[in-house]
């Protein structure tokens, strides 16, 4: 072979090396993640995500791309979003959050939904039945919903004294408020509580409710489930300090970041939605796979703040704490 010819083979080579990588890397299927919170807060939630993608065959960059997107609260970002996703017919759209299912399936009958919600799925029309979904979405039930009358219990035990409870929730998540409000009420009476319900949608709202909250002398605040919460929980550990006011919180990450409690289910089972996103890519049908229910809560305690508080843990309680913050 003559040097020219040789210099132009390798030429053209080099040129269809990059392409053959672009189109094998434009034809893996592409799942969009949508979660109401930030990157920051969520990255223990995304990195659950990704190994339960694992288990099932999925390396992101080889045979996946999984397009995050962090909505940080911009609840009014979901409507397009949705919209984009649908038009260029993603593979699987992976929902961890109410909010974000409700407006992902609003979007879409066809496109395959993997969700992750605190609610029950049939009550918020996402599935037939746990049994059989029946539609184009399946994934996990988190029960955070369920156990409000528990989270008010347990913080009952620990200021057994208080008898007036704020709870605090996110308006903009309608579905999620609305049921932590009912849930709450419901609990109320056998527990001889009070029930003084705050909204807070942006910064100056949880500022404000606070102020509210002081005023009128809570006892203790319940802070219901929501993303927005979670992204603020350095804002909502800071106020409470300041107004020495006990919480209680839905998740495990409140309480490593200066929180009183919380209890909930463990938010790592977040790898199951994961592999339910797998199985779809693999061709099972959501209408097919059976929502799971999680089984594994965490009570949590932050000892560092109970003392700040002027509150002293009682043994019992103590003695039933998945994990004790020192």
């Amino acid at each position: 072979m003559r040097r020219r010819e040789f210099i132009s083979l390798v030429g053209s080579a080099a040129v269809a090396w990059p392409l053959a990588a672009r189109a094998q890397q434009a034809a893996m299927p592409v799942v969009g993640f949508v979660r109401d919170g930030s990157a920051d807060t969520s990255a223990r939630l995304a990195a659950s995500f990704r190994k339960g993608l694992n288990e099932t065959g999925y390396f992101e960059g080889q045979n996946v791309t999984v397009e995050y997107h962090w909505l940080e609260g911009q609840y009014n970002r979901l409507p397009q979003l949705m919209a984009d996703l649908v038009r260029r017919q993603v593979a699987v759209v992976a929902t961890p959050g109410n909010v974000t299912t409700a407006a992902a399936k609003a979007a879409t009958a066809t496109i395959p939904i993997v969700f992750g919600v605190g609610d029950n799925p049939v009550r918020l029309g996402l599935v037939a039945s746990l049994a059989h979904p029946g539609g184009n979405a399946t994934g996990i039930n988190f029960f955070s919903q369920e156990v409000v009358a528990k989270r008010l219990r347990l913080l009952q035990e620990l200021v057994p004294k208080a008898v007036r409870f704020a709870v605090l929730v996110n308006p903009a998540n309608a579905a999620v408020a609305e049921n932590t409000v009912r849930d709450a009420q419901q609990a109320a009476p056998a527990l001889g509580l009070q029930i003084q319900v705050y909204n807070a949608s942006t910064i100056p709202e949880i500022d404000a409710a606070f102020a509210a909250l002081s005023r009128e002398h809570a006892d203790a605040l319940f802070v219901a489930g929501d993303a927005f919460f979670v992204s603020r929980r350095g804002q909502l550990a800071t106020l409470t300090a300041r107004d020495r006011i006990p919480a209680t919180y839905p998740d495990s990450d409140f309480v490593a970041g200066g929180g009183l409690m919380s209890y909930g289910a463990d938010i790592l089972e977040m790898f199951r939605v994961g592999v339910y996103t797998g199985k779809v890519l693999q061709g099972a049908k959501p209408a097919d796979i059976p929502v799971q229910q999680t089984t594994k809560f965490e009570f949590t305690i932050n000892l560092q703040t109970a003392r700040a508080l002027g509150i002293e843990i009682p043994s019992g309680l103590l003695a039933i704490a998945d994990e004790v913050v020192e």
